[in-house]
């Protein structure tokens, strides 16, 4: 039987519940051990870079590991770029679209929007996500592949993971 609608619906809530919970030991779980997680910026032409091995990203984790321990650097506030207080997250999923799925994997895209206060700011973040999840051993799904389109990327600070 395919992946259901529901199933990665409820999977892709559950992900982003976690970054508003700042829960980040719980959304690790989402992820599988070898996954990619890549925030592509824009070029001088308007054009997303396409190679996060020879040209910039905003972020570029190619497995889980570097996610790992961006995690370890918020929770110990060992992180130069962490805001200390960390923001106030809202995150918002919508037109979730399933390009295909099967038993054991699926290809999505949805648009998201998060809404962060800090210090009485208020900012706006939003895109789109591609996502290749996988049926993991224990019947699980997990994140295989997200690629994060940041559509504003005009941004005063440092983009972190809870905004995305």
């Amino acid at each position: 039987m395919n992946i259901s609608y529901d199933e990665i619906r409820d999977f892709l809530y559950s992900e982003q519940r976690c970054l508003d919970d700042k829960d980040y030991d719980q959304w690790l779980e989402h992820y599988a051990k070898d996954a990619e997680y890549w925030v592509p910026s824009w070029d001088v032409d308007g054009e997303l870079t396409e190679d996060p091995q020879s040209e910039i990203s905003l972020m570029y984790y190619a497995r889980r590991d570097g996610l790992e321990d961006r995690v370890f650097r918020l929770q110990t506030g060992r992180s130069s770029s962490s805001s200390q207080p960390e923001p106030r997250t809202l995150h918002m999923l919508s037109n979730l679209e399933v390009a295909t799925a099967s038993d054991s994997d699926a290809e999505v895209r949805y648009n998201w929007v998060t809404n962060s206060v800090r210090h009485d700011t208020v900012n706006t973040y939003f895109g789109c996500a591609f996502v290749i999840l996988v049926r993991s051993e224990d019947g699980k799904l997990k994140i295989k592949r997200k690629k994060i389109v940041l559509k504003n990327d005009c941004i005063h600070q440092v983009v972190d993971i809870y905004h995305l």
